[in-house]
This record gives C-alpha cells, structure tokens and sequence, in this order.
C-alpha cells in the first residue's frame, strides 16, 4: 500500500512539474527575450517574437522552444493530453528549427523555410488552445474513454457539476472559466495576426509591433493556463482526502 501511494505520489509531482516547467517558460519567455535584447544589443523591438532569432537572445528562443517541445513529448496523462501534447511539441521543435523569413534580402530557401515556420507556429498555438478549451476544462479524465457520442462530450465543458453528480468544487469552476478564457484568446491572436499579414493592412499598422503582442498574448495566456494546471494557483483546498493522499499526490481534472 504504501508503495503504491509512493508511486501515485511521485507521479503525480512529475505531471505538475511538467506542467509548471511549460507554464514558466511560457510567462517569462516574452520578457526574457526584450529584456535581454536590450541589455546586451540595445533599444528596439523586433516585429515578433519568431524575430527575435536574428538577435542576440537566438539561443534563448530556440533552448526555449525546445524545451517546451521536449517537455510535452515527455507529457503522459489521459489518451486525449498524450496525442495533443505530442502534436503540441512537434510543432514547437518546428518552430524552434525553422526559423521565420529574415527581413533583409531572404532568398527563396529562407521564404520557404518562413512557410514552415508559420504553419508550426500556427498549429503550435492552436493544439495550445485545444487543450486549454477541451482537455483542461474536463470534469473527469477518465470519463473520456467512454465518450462517444458528440454531445456527451461538449457536455462536460460546461458542467456545473462532475459525472458522479456532485458539484464542481468552487476553485475548478474559476479554473475552467480561466482555461477557456486563455483558448479562446489563443484562437483570437492567430486570426488576428493572420489578419495583420495581409500586405495592404500590415503596411499601415507594422510600426506597432502587431504581431509581437499579439504573440506575447498567446504565450502568456498558454502558459498561464499551464501554470494553473500544474496547481500553482488555484489549487483546490481539500483535494486529497477521501484517497488517504496528500494533495500533492493527486493529479486533477
């Protein structure tokens, strides 16, 4: 028994770990990566953070990618999680590898490398928002296996209670708004930059930096999300106790 405990214990540290590790990354990589820039090559602001390859913090951005796609090809949970956070880091190692078209004299190989890199980017954050809008919001992990049909399955996303019939604790409420919050707020930062793309509207708004926040926006709220999966806040109060576990030893929905 004990073992067993010590088992769930510390697999369940691993998957907040994980979750924790992507989440920071994701927070603090916008800043790092101007802040950085700045100290070291001085003032300016580079039109995304995908730019930010061609300075100084290129390696930053790139271990930083990598890291993020490592850890969620390592990332194991429910069947659902494994395949969109598999998806989820094979685009961010896209990323990371691909770099974006330089703004100086690209050559076709450089364009079509850029083609590359957007299609990862854009499929990086939407697999991102996925598991933010669909997977973080469930009520019961286990409950997926036996979905099958369409509407059982939107059903769970806005519960109001679990499958066993009891009421949402109040702190997975708040979570679940947060969760679907920072989705759809990945989802609108990808439209819109693929708006601000466009060549007759990028020429009017390129001074402001569109795509950069608008990047920044979709990192923060990925990590964010992320970090309260990991139970950095949030958490539930009284998780634990009919398991015998301490809350550290349990994995919630």
């Amino acid at each position: 028994m004990k073992r067993h405990s010590g088992t769930e214990r510390s697999l369940a540290m691993s998957y907040l770990g994980l979750r924790r590790a992507i989440g920071l990354i994701g927070v603090f990589l916008p800043f790092v990566l101007v802040v950085g820039k700045i100290i070291i090559e001085g003032p300016g602001m580079e039109g995304s953070i995908s730019a930010y390859y061609y300075t100084v913090m290129r390696g930053v951005l790139v271990g930083s990618l990598c890291a993020i796609g490592v850890f969620l090809l390592s990332y194991r949970y429910q069947k659902h999680d494994i395949i969109a956070a598999v998806l989820a880091g094979i685009f961010a190692i896209g990323v990371a590898l691909f770099p974006t078209t330089p703004s100086v004299a690209p050559t076709p190989t450089d364009e079509a490398i850029g083609v590359v890199h957007a299609v990862c980017a854009g499929l990086f954050f939407l697999t991102l928002a996925y598991m933010s809008i669909f997977l973080f919001t469930r009520t019961y992990p286990s409950k997926m296996r036996s979905l099958r049909k369409p509407l059982e399955y939107l059903s769970l996303l806005v519960a109001t209670r679990t499958v066993s019939g009891k009421p949402l604790e109040p702190r997975k409420k708040w979570r679940n708004v947060i969760y679907r919050v920072c989705g759809y707020a990945i989802v609108l930062c990808v439209v819109l930059i693929g708006i601000v793309a466009i060549p007759s509207i990028n020429n009017l708004v390129k001074h402001l930096h569109p795509v950069f926040w608008l990047e920044s926006i979709a990192i923060l709220a990925f990590g964010f999300s992320w970090l309260i999966k990991g139970d950095t806040i949030l958490k539930d109060r009284k998780r634990g106790r009919k398991s015998g576990l301490p809350a550290t030893a349990q994995v919630r929905p």
